[in-house]
């Protein structure tokens, strides 16, 4: 009788420990670092911000850290430049990480209360990331609200909104305010300051919709299906 106690809770356990390891895959996480990153260049300013989520390669939707680019931004919107996004892309690549640990996980900062995606953020979700395998958007509001959706493309499709958390399990690296600060500052431009858009090449994550393809663009199109074979392992 005390062996087959044993064998039910070891059953029982280790249902347990699946289903948390199906929460932990299915859940946006971000290193204590990333999230200490974000959360100060979200309240640098009073406009939005967009950074690149920088994946773990074993781990898709855990996000080691954040980085900018140079960007003109609004109280509305976010718009990258195209010859920033390629050279960022080409720093990562070799650094020797693939596309889909920098290019899909797409996050900005609203500066109100609200993390609920606009008009405008879902027309850039489908028109630059449509083609990728899949692609993350993330939205942290000024009031702390989060939002996460993922998109799958492969197949029938898949669209699930993700629960967000930070991951104290990995180590926290401390604060480094000084670079962070200089980040912002030689990345992150109000429309307000620029004389005119021939002042800046505004790329594909911007509120146009007659955007060509920017050089990166093929980018998005690379990846592969790990990400959700992880999620259903």
């Amino acid at each position: 009788m005390k062996q087959k106690g044993v064998m039910i809770a070891m059953k029982h356990w280790k249902k347990k420990k699946a289903k948390q390891k199906l929460q932990t895959k299915s859940q946006l996480r971000f290193s204590p670092t990333a999230w200490a990153k974000l959360l100060y260049l979200r309240d640098l300013g009073e406009t939005e911000v967009g950074v690149f989520g920088i994946s773990h390669p074993q781990d898709l939707l855990f996000i080691e850290d954040v980085q900018l680019v140079r960007q003109a931004c609004s109280w509305a919107h976010v718009a990258f430049e195209d010859e920033a996004v390629a050279d960022f892309f080409d720093r990562q690549v070799d650094q020797g990480l693939r596309p889909e640990q920098f290019a899909r996980i797409w996050i900005h900062t609203h500066p109100g209360n609200s993390a609920k995606p606009s008009p405008t953020d879902e027309e850039t979700f489908l028109r630059v990331f449509g083609k990728a395998e899949w692609a993350v958007m993330f939205i942290l509001a000024k009031g702390n609200q989060s939002y996460a959706r993922l998109r799958y493309h492969v197949g029938p499709g898949l669209e699930v909104e993700l629960p967000v958390g930070v991951d104290y399990g990995h180590s926290f690296n401390g604060c480094d305010f000084t670079a962070w600060e200089q980040e912002y500052a030689e990345n992150v431009l109000s429309e307000e300051s620029l004389l005119s858009e021939s002042d800046l090449e505004l790329g594909l994550l911007s509120s146009s919709h007659n955007q060509v393809p920017a050089p990166w663009y093929d980018y998005w199109l690379e990846g592969e299906d790990e990400l959700l074979e992880g999620m259903i392992e």
